[in-house]
Order: C-alpha cells, then sequence, then structure tokens
C-alpha cells in the first residue's frame, strides 16, 4: 500500500528529535525508520531499514504472537489504541528485557497505517547469565517484571508476595533501581528480626533519655531512608501495637522519634514483603484491616521457584558465577538435570546454598553429582515423570506408577550401562539401583565393571 511520503518525513523527523530508542513500522512489521537513540543503543552497524521487527528485535522468522509472545502491533490492531508490553530483546550485549510502548499513527482516512514503538530497557532484568539483576525468562517471572515495570515509576506503595527464600528483597531493590528514587538510599528493615520493645526506636528513631540506653539521639531508618525505598521484610510479623503507627506514617507521611513531640515527615516510598496470608491474618484478627489495605495498592506475587523450574539452569549458571567469581566453573549435565528435577522447598535461597557448598566441594573446573549435598537427587524423578505424563496424558498423581513407567520408558531407550543411565537421568548410581530395585526392574540395564 502506497503512503504519502510527506508525512513519514515528518514522523522520522520527529523521531530524531526523541532522547529514547524509537522505530517506525508498518502494518506489515516492516522498519521504516529508526531513530539515533536506537541506533546508539543497539549499535547499529548495518541498516535496520526494510527489516521486520520480530526479526531484528527477537530473531524469530513470524511475528511475536506466532512464537509464543504477546504482540503489541496485534493487540493495537485490535484496539485501536496504545499498547504496553514487556518483551526480551536480542541486543549486542545479549538478551535483555525491554519496556515497549506502541502507538498507532493514522493516515488521513482515519486508518491505523503506521506504528511508532519507544524502547526502554529494565536494566535491573536480564534474560540470560547476569552478575547482577534479576534473572530468569519463565512465564511466571516475565509477568512478576511486566508488573515491576509499570509500578516502577510511579509512587505506589507495593506488596511483595512469596514463599520464604525467592528473592523478595532482590526484587524490592530491583523496583527502588527502576524508580525515579534510584539514586536515593534503599533501607531494608527485616520485622522478624525486631522485639516489639525495639521496634519502633529502629524504625523512628529516639532522643538521648527516651529509655534506658538510650545514651544518644538516634535517627530511624525511615530518616536513614530519606528521598529513597523503605523496605519493610516480613511485615506480618510486626505487632499489633506497632502497625497503627506504621498506618500513620504511611496515610499522613509523618512519624515521631520515640521520646520527642516534634512532628517529622518522611519522603520514602514503602516496599513491603511476607511469606504470611495477611488476608488470613486479617480474618483472624491478627492483622489490622485498614494497614493491609494501605499496604496492598499494588500487589506482586514473587513466584516460587517450582514454578519457573525452567529457569533453573539458567539461575544456577548466573547464581555460580555470584558464589564463586574468581573461578571459572561449570555444572555438569548430570546436575543440570538433577537440580531442574528437585522441588527446591527453599527457593532461590537454598539453590544458592547449594551451589556454594558444591563450589567448595569441587577442586576442578566442573561440578559433578559428587559435589551436591547427600540425598539430593533422591527425590523422586519428577522430569521423567513429567515428560512421560505429558506424551501419555496420564494423571500424575499416582507418582509412583508415574516413576514406574518412567524407569521403564528410559530403559527401553537406554543401551549403555547402569552409570551412564544414572547421569543421564540426574540421580547417583545408588538412588538408581534402589528405584529399579524397587519397581522390580533391577535386572536391567547390567551393571558395568566398575558398578
Amino acid at each position: 500500500m502506497a503512503h504519502d511520503p510527506r508525512p513519514l518525513i515528518e514522523l522520522k523527523s520527529f523521531l530524531e528529535t526523541l532522547p529514547e530508542p524509537h522505530i517506525l513500522f508498518d502494518r506489515d512489521y516492516r522498519i521504516l525508520a529508526a531513530n539515533s537513540a536506537y541506533r546508539q543503543a543497539n549499535d547499529v552497524t548495518h541498516s535496520v531499514i526494510g527489516r521486520t521487527c520480530y526479526e531484528v528485535s527477537h530473531h524469530y522468522s513470524v511475528p511475536c504472537d506466532q512464537a509464543g509472545e504477546s504482540c503489541p502491533l496485534a493487540r493495537s490492531l485490535e484496539s485501536g489504541q496504545r499498547e504496553r508490553v514487556l518483551h526480551l530483546h536480542h541486543t549486542p550485549k545479549g538478551e535483555a528485557y525491554v519496556n515497549i510502548e506502541l502507538s498507532p499513527v493514522r493516515d488521513a482516512a482515519g486508518e491505523v497505517a503506521f506504528f511508532v514503538e519507544k524502547m526502554e530497557p529494565l536494566k535491573v532484568a536480564r534474560g540470560l547469565s547476569d552478575r547482577a539483576g534479576l534473572v530468569g525468562r519463565a512465564p511466571r517471572f516475565q509477568a512478576m517484571l511486566g508488573l515491576l515495570a509499570r509500578v516502577a515509576p510511579s509512587e505506589a506503595t507495593v506488596l511483595l508476595q512469596g514463599e520464604s527464600g525467592t528473592g523478595k528483597e532482590l526484587v524490592a531493590n530491583a523496583l527502588h533501581e527502576a524508580s525515579h528514587r534510584a539514586d536515593r538510599p534503599f533501607i531494608a528493615v527485616d520485622c522478624s528480626g525486631l522485639p516489639e520493645t525495639l521496634f519502633e526506636s529502629e524504625l523512628f528513631g529516639h532522643e538521648r533519655g527516651a529509655f534506658t540506653g538510650a545514651t544518644a539521639r538516634k535517627p530511624g531508618l525511615v530518616e536513614v531512608a530519606s528521598g529513597g525505598t523503605l523496605f519493610i521484610d516480613e511485615v506480618g510479623d510486626i505487632p499489633l501495637g506497632m502497625q497503627v503507627k506504621l498506618l500513620r506514617l504511611l496515610e499522613t507521611g509523618t512519624y515521631r522519634r520515640v521520646g520527642a513531640t516534634e512532628l517529622r515527615t518522611a519522603d520514602i516510598r514503602v516496599v513491603s514483603a511476607t511469606h504470611r496470608s495477611l488476608r488470613e491474618m486479617v480474618d483472624e484478627g491478627r492483622f489490622r484491616q485498614d494497614l493491609y489495605y494501605r499496604l496492598n495498592t499494588f500487589p506482586i506475587e514473587v513466584p516460587a521457584l517450582r514454578d519457573r523450574a525452567e529457569d533453573i539452569p539458567l539461575l544456577a549458571t548466573a547464581m555460580l558465577a555470584r558464589v564463586a567469581p574468581s573461578r571459572t566453573l561449570r555444572l555438569s549435565p548430570a546436575v543440570l538435570r538433577c537440580l531442574s528435577a528437585y522441588g527446591f522447598p527453599g527457593n532461590v535461597r537454598e539453590l544458592r546454598n547449594i551451589l556454594e557448598r558444591a563450589s567448595l566441594m569441587c577442586d576442578g573446573e566442573e561440578i559433578g553429582l559428587e559435589h551436591l549435598p547427600p540425598g539430593l537427587c533422591d527425590a523422586p524423578l519428577t522430569a521423567p515423570i513429567r515428560t512421560l505424563a505429558s506424551k501419555d496424558g496420564r494423571d500424575t498423581a499416582d507418582l509412583a506408577g508415574m516413576e514406574r513407567r518412567a524407569l521403564q520408558a528410559a530403559l527401553a531407550e537406554h543401551h549403555g550401562n547402569r552409570r551412564q543411565l544414572a547421569a543421564r537421568l540426574g540421580v547417583s548410581e545408588r538412588t538408581l539401583y534402589r528405584k529399579l530395585k524397587a519397581h522390580g526392574l533391577a535386572g536391567r540395564p547390567a551393571p558395568d565393571a566398575g558398578g
């Protein structure tokens, strides 16, 4: 479809004035213009003009919505409005999450003819291994990041909900880094470690002589966090008597030091976190309803590691570089299979502990099953069970039966020895033998000379 070139010239000229990366493309996804900010950010050494946006940004051969992702162009054509999504883009520095804001441009007849796409990198997250920030690609992880990207530029109070060990403080820090307060302090207070007698003093500070032992004036964490973000971890552990004072801080932005009459003003953003169900605590009378609604302005669920199991290899590789930064360590395929099949009740914190121990146990460059904690790979063969269940459509509730069928399928496909099969399944040879024996399959395959 031919277009009047004059509006295109004006649009291209306008894009060049914008400080953020922008591209202009048509309804067929063909890029018509890319401003200088885009060219600099993406280190463009060859022209992207005439190429499709999905091929340049994703290396796809089909549009995003045909490759399992949300396509802002398709959504904009349907709604006729501006659309926002979070995408994982290929960049010169690897894969990175990017906030996409796509606006339709109509022609003289009122039909949508072009699209202007603004791209803002989400610096706190990476799709691939990175030594800082959040790491992951799973759908649940991306959904969390999408909410994070939306709320970060605002001043809204955020409540992070998730099991212990999921990395809620890291998410809170990422939220701070993506906000307008990033150059100011990020201060964390762990409510579970504070006795009630010290909580008020720790949060609001105290005057000299306010209580026994108060030999000098002390600013509280609210004051230390001035201009920045106050992260209140395990907010469900705050004593009822203190909850009303926290509510007053949130509603009025004011507080008093212990022992003082002067009213002070707080310039902070509050992000809180809990592994408890605050809704249930409200129903039981253990948490104030008004405080719950004030904290729950923008809730974000931080997924358990088992709910983003496809991220385990990615996380493990990235975390290994963090726990042993001076070494070049890698995980064996068997270890990756074992970790992917493990349930991780302790979530990301447990994964980090496992890798830290393994790095200390390993003298070489490759971490093997022998370097993992004893019994870690003794759990049911959940990965083979999942694979088999997806093939035959059976209910995974019968774990014993599913495990036996998974082992039978593995035996039928395997032509090596028991040690090789154990490595393939990501379990120890001893564990494999015990499971084969339990299911009456111990006669196959034949052990090797060393087994």
